[in-house]
C-alpha cells in the first residue's frame, strides 16, 4: 500500500494483533510481510511475489510445512482474497499445535467495496495483483465463523476496532 492512510490501517491491524502471537507464526496472504517484521520471527507466505515475502506458494491449502508446526497462524485482512478458503482453513488445522490459535481480521462486505472503489485508481494491490475469481470484497461475521466451525475451531475472541470498522478473530484449535 503506497498511500498513507494504506499504511496507517495496515499498522492499525499489525498493532492490534501482535499482542495475540504467541511462539512460531505463520502468517497467510502476508504482503510485504509487515507482520513478520513487526513480530521479529515467523514465516510470511503469499501467492504474489511481494517485495518480502519468504515463501510464494501457488496455493496456500498446500503448505510445504510439518504437522503442528506452529503456535499461531495470522490471515490479515486476506481471507477474503482467498478463493478456497474452506481449504485453506483445513491445512491451518493441520499445521497448527494442539494448543494454537488462528489470528483473523477482516472488514465487512460493504465497507470494503466502499474502501476498494475509492482507492482504486492507486491501490496497489488491486492494480497490481487484481480481484481473481471468488476473491470476494469482506466477508461477514457470520461467514467466518461459520468457516472457522466447520473445520473444528472455536471462536476465542471477536473484537471491533477502528470504530469498529474492522474486527479481530481469534480461533481456538479443538
Amino acid at each position: 500500500m503506497n498511500d498513507s492512510l494504506g499504511k496507517k490501517l495496515e499498522s492499525t491491524r499489525i498493532n492490534k494483533v501482535l499482542p495475540h502471537i504467541q511462539g512460531e507464526l505463520l502468517d497467510i496472504g502476508c504482503g510485504l510481510n509487515q507482520l513478520k517484521k513487526a513480530y521479529g520471527k515467523g514465516i510470511g507466505v503469499d501467492v504474489f511475489k511481494w517485495d518480502n515475502v519468504d515463501i510464494v506458494v501457488e496455493n496456500t491449502a498446500h503448505l510445504p510445512f510439518e504437522d503442528n508446526s506452529f503456535n499461531t497462524i495470522t490471515i490479515i485482512a486476506a481471507l477474503n482474497h482467498i478463493p478456497n478458503r474452506e481449504e485453506v482453513i483445513k491445512e491451518c488445522y493441520r499445521l497448527l499445535k494442539p494448543d494454537g490459535k488462528m489470528i483473523i481480521t477482516m472488514i465487512p462486505p460493504i465497507i470494503s467495496t466502499i474502501w476498494h472503489f475509492l482507492r482504486k485508481p492507486w491501490d496497489v494491490d488491486q492494480s497490481e495483483r487484481g480481484m481473481k475469481e471468488g476473491e470476494v470484497y469482506g466477508l461477514t461475521k457470520r461467514q467466518i465463523v461459520d468457516l472457522f466451525s466447520q473445520q473444528k475451531f472455536k471462536l476465542s475472541l471477536d473484537e471491533g476496532f477502528m470504530m469498529n470498522i474492522n474486527r479481530l478473530y481469534i480461533f481456538k484449535k479443538i
